[in-house]
């Protein structure tokens, strides 16, 4: 099969699950959105030099895949769950206890010198943009259920821990 279908040369594309949806929506930007996520994690990965690292970040990378799922499909239940959303915490809880007490803000010269920290920082930003602006603000469609909604606050949720995930991975060297 060819990457060059042309199947989306009239501004379309087909979701995971066969729909067909504009190239401009906001679930393709999404998950446009965390697909670059992945790819600056996968290039911290490449340059961390703890084992124990780049297995929790391919962790996370797996995760991604699964959350780029959700929202290139229409109808059906969620791949993340509050259940991924407490590991997470739960990651991020282990990560802070190991770190020295913050006093300030992120500072990006903090890391020189650390070649991991870099992909992680570049990171942080997208992972706030779908967690922190269009799930929560958007309106749901008349055909939005309660259920299709508690799943766009978790996968907010879910967003919202990743970028604090990455920003706790700045300090492991």
């Amino acid at each position: 099969m060819s990457v060059t279908t042309k199947t989306g040369d009239k501004g379309q594309t087909s979701l995971f699950t066969g729909e067909r949806v504009d190239k401009d929506s906001l679930r393709v930007e999404v998950y446009g959105t965390i697909d670059e996520v992945d790819a600056a994690l996968a290039m911290a990965r490449a340059f961390s030099e703890k084992d124990e690292v780049t297995k929790r970040i391919y962790g996370v990378q797996q995760k991604l895949g699964r959350l780029m799922a959700d929202f290139a499909s229409l109808g059906k239940e969620p791949l993340i769950t509050a259940a991924d959303v407490k590991a997470m915490e739960d990651d991020i809880a282990v990560l802070e206890d190991a770190l020295p007490e913050q006093n300030s803000f992120y500072h990006s010269r903090r890391y020189e010198g650390r070649r991991h920290a870099r992909p992680c920082a570049y990171c942080r930003a997208p992972c706030r943009t779908p967690g922190d602006s269009p799930l929560p603000r958007r309106k749901q469609s008349p055909k939005a259920t309660a259920s299709s909604s508690i799943a766009c606050r978790i996968i907010a949720i879910f967003l919202m821990r990743l970028e604090e995930d990455v920003f706790t991975s700045l300090d492991e060297a």
